[in-house]
């Protein structure tokens, strides 16, 4: 059974939605500690899980860019995509599966599947159904230095866990840190 992991960029106060200028994707290239972390994750995972608005920004930034100093460019064009969406067409990418189901009931069969981690980054309204739905496996934040004050949260309202475990922790030059978590 495959492993779903949420990997988020969060402020310090938790919002995971980027209202504010706190993110610059390609501004983690010369942090080469964070750099390596990302580099790292990414050889762990043959999936990449979002919905379609996280999909159609990340195909309109990263699909033709040549310039990556990063390597997420070249991470994405070599993952399976997995996109969540009822209306986009032909995605327009390779390696690309568009689930039209029941995101939980598409989400649950795939993690039957053969293969390594299955990451979901972004779509915080899909994190949220699949957080629910107790299919997340491990929670790893990029925590930034910055308090932005408003935006959605990883977690959504009104939903409890009563211990999660910890699992890892790391700190960046940058000042950004790494908390890794799994449900208890």
């Amino acid at each position: 059974m495959r492993r779903l992991v949420i990997t988020q960029n969060v402020t310090l106060d938790g919002a995971v939605e980027m209202l504010d200028d706190w993110f610059d994707a390609q501004g983690q290239g010369d942090q080469a500690d964070l750099t390596e972390e990302m580099q790292r994750q990414d050889a762990e995972a043959d999936g990449f899980l979002c919905g379609r608005r996280t999909f159609l920004d990340l195909r309109g930034y990263w699909r033709d860019l040549d310039d990556d100093s990063t390597g997420v460019s070249a991470y994405l064009h070599g993952v399976s995509k997995y996109v969540v969406s009822s209306t986009l067409g032909d995605p327009e990418w390779d390696r690309t599966t568009v689930l039209r189901g029941d995101p939980v009931a598409e989400v649950a069969a795939l993690k039957q599947t053969e293969g390594r981690e299955i990451v979901l980054t972004g779509s915080i309204r899909l994190a949220h159904a699949l957080i629910v739905a107790g299919l997340v496996d491990e929670y790893r934040q990029f925590v930034y230095p910055v308090v932005q004050g408003r935006g959605r949260r990883l977690f959504p309202d009104g939903y409890v866990v009563p211990r999660m475990e910890t699992v890892g922790s790391r700190s960046f030059r940058g000042g950004i840190t790494l908390l890794k978590h799994r449900p208890a």
